[in-house]
């Protein structure tokens, strides 16, 4: 799983994400290519709420 795929199952926009965070958006992809998923899942359980709350990705239904 690329870290992309990981931000679209956790329904966080990417690419607003990494505009207008672009430190946060690097440290994490950095990390989640050295840890397993569900391990960066675990260390970043409660920041990943944040984040999906300000960069929500919208789906069509």
């Amino acid at each position: 799983m690329t870290f992309s795929e990981y931000l679209v199952s956790k329904n966080i926009n990417e690419v607003s994400f990494a505009a207008q965070e672009a430190h946060t958006y690097s440290t994490w992809k950095s990390m989640f290519e050295q840890v397993h998923a569900a391990s960066f899942t675990e260390q970043k359980k409660f920041k990943l709420n944040q984040i999906r709350r300000k960069f929500l990705l919208k789906t069509e239904k």
